[in-house]
């Protein structure tokens, strides 16, 4: 009887049925929407800040560079060519480490025996200097650029070539200057560090057994630059590198123009045992804060950087949404559910009323009030339902709208200061400890499961207020109503 009655009652109300439903469709696809462009969101900001600090890192581990002082030493090259010999070409690199001051090698056992790190990896960034030219007897001096020179001064990207800047004391010179950066990589643990912000598109990876064999993987968009392909040689300090792999950055810069063997790098750059970044993974992601506090207080003179502290330096139009994503839409969809739901409580309230004849004769006949109440609630949850249904279907339409124009969001990354910087000792390309960097990212609205299952929540719950109204205003219906009624 129960089922014959509602099945009746929802086909004679068809309009006003479908009044409720459609109140409650709309809150409940708003709900998708914002949900999956949230989703979204929280994926794109991932992307960038993966680009910065590699997959897999929670935080990173630096001592911040010493100020550098306007008189302080620059890069000096010496060449040996005679008067007589000024047009035989010659070049000379110099190594320097980029970024932050170094830590001791064993700084990396310190962290990762601190409570709450599951894994730390160290790494050497380096930016190297090359002044190629024909020379007479004398010494060339290159002229440091403000800011600790080295690397990508002018937002150029990572090793991006420089105009030439320097004198030669003593002589004459005809000669270019090429800046580009390395990162020396911990081969034995490949899950971490600088390179793991990269894809290998071309060739292979280092082996965990190359701790210091000459090998070099390059990042694609350099190898392009300089015509470099698998089997090439690249040639640092007068040490020959095989390249043996060709990576490609997931989303913006890459973190360094070449990748080599940890030991190679400290060599290079006389940095016997030092690193300048530990990258850090956490046991339980939900301890971040209180693993860095515990590596804060137990080793000295550090700077733990976390990539939600790296968050915060990215604004744009990737940032501005997201803040109303969370916030203005967040609110909007409470305020429309509440909406859609008092609506559809006070549309259920006043069909009962039309009804007040019908429900009288009912009592009249011998129906107890709980069965009138439950045939109410049962044909408002089903209303609910097929609300639920139809938000569902339009939220799903909108979220695929939304990944099918994905729409492009810039994100701007502003300098870290002593973090997560880059090559120079942190997390990303050495530019970013400098200057501002500016990625172009895809918004998409993935839907998760979940959401579907708060949506099927929502509409079993807009479907209750809308009964427990009409239930309440059925209760209170008497025989005579019905009578008072027909008079």
């Amino acid at each position: 009887m129960f089922f014959t009655y509602l099945r009746r009652e929802l086909r004679r109300r068809r309009k006003a049925a479908l009044v409720v439903a459609s109140g409650l469709a709309l809150g409940i696809a708003l709900v998708i929407v914002v949900s999956s462009v949230s989703s979204g969101m929280e994926k794109a900001q991932g992307k960038v800040l993966q680009s910065l600090y590699g997959l897999g890192t929670d935080m990173t581990v630096t001592k911040a560079a010493q100020a550098q002082s306007g008189t302080g030493e620059r890069p000096r090259f010496q060449f040996d060519a005679r008067d007589g010999d000024s047009d035989e070409e010659q070049s000379s690199d110099r190594v320097m480490v980029q970024g932050f001051q170094t830590l001791a090698s064993s700084t990396v056992s310190e962290v990762d025996a601190q409570q709450g790190v599951s894994d730390a990896v160290g790494g050497l960034s380096l930016q190297v200097v090359k002044v190629s030219g024909q020379f007479r007897r004398g010494e060339f001096q290159q002229d440091q650029q403000q800011g600790g020179g080295g690397g990508d001064q002018q937002g150029g990207g990572p090793g991006a070539e420089q105009s030439p800047q320097g004198r030669v004391e003593g002589g004459g010179a005809d000669f270019d200057v090429n800046n580009y950066s390395v990162y020396g990589t911990d081969v034995t643990e490949p899950a971490l560090g600088p390179l793991t912000s990269s894809k290998i598109t071309s060739g292979r990876t280092f082996k965990t057994s190359e701790t210091d064999a000459k090998v070099v993987v390059a990042d694609t968009s350099y190898a392009k630059e300089k015509k470099l392909a698998l089997g090439d040689t690249v040639t640092v300090k007068s040490v020959k590198y095989k390249v043996i792999g060709l990576a490609t950055p997931d989303s913006g810069d890459a973190a360094a123009n070449l990748y080599i063997p940890l030991k190679q790098a400290q060599t290079l750059s006389d940095s016997k045992d030092k690193v300048t970044t530990i990258y850090v993974k956490a046991s339980d992601s939900q301890q971040i804060d209180a693993v860095k506090s515990t590596i804060q207080k137990n080793i000295d003179g550090t700077t733990v950087t976390t990539s939600a502290d790296l968050a915060d330096t990215v604004s744009g139009s990737l940032s501005t949404a997201s803040d109303l994503a969370s916030n203005v839409g967040r609110w909007l969809s409470v305020a429309v559910l509440v909406a859609a739901f008092l609506v559809a409580g006070l549309l259920t309230s006043s069909a009962v009323s039309r009804r007040v004849r019908e429900f009288g004769t009912l009592k009249a006949l011998g129906w107890k009030s709980g069965r009138v109440t439950r045939q109410v609630v049962g044909e408002a949850v089903v209303n609910g339902l097929v609300g639920g249904a139809l938000g569902i279907a339009l939220g799903l339409g909108g979220a695929y709208a939304v990944t099918a124009i994905s729409p492009t969001l810039q994100a701007e990354l502003g300098s870290t200061g002593g973090g997560m910087g880059g090559p120079g000792g942190g997390m990303g390309g050495p530019a970013r400890q400098t200057a501002s960097k500016a990625l172009d990212v895809a918004l998409t609205a993935p839907v998760a499961l979940g959401t579907i299952a708060v949506a099927v929540g929502l509409a079993v719950a807009g479907g209750l207020i809308a009964g427990a109204f009409g239930g309440w205003r059925a209760s209170r219906l008497r025989p005579a109503d019905a009578l008072r009624r027909v008079e």
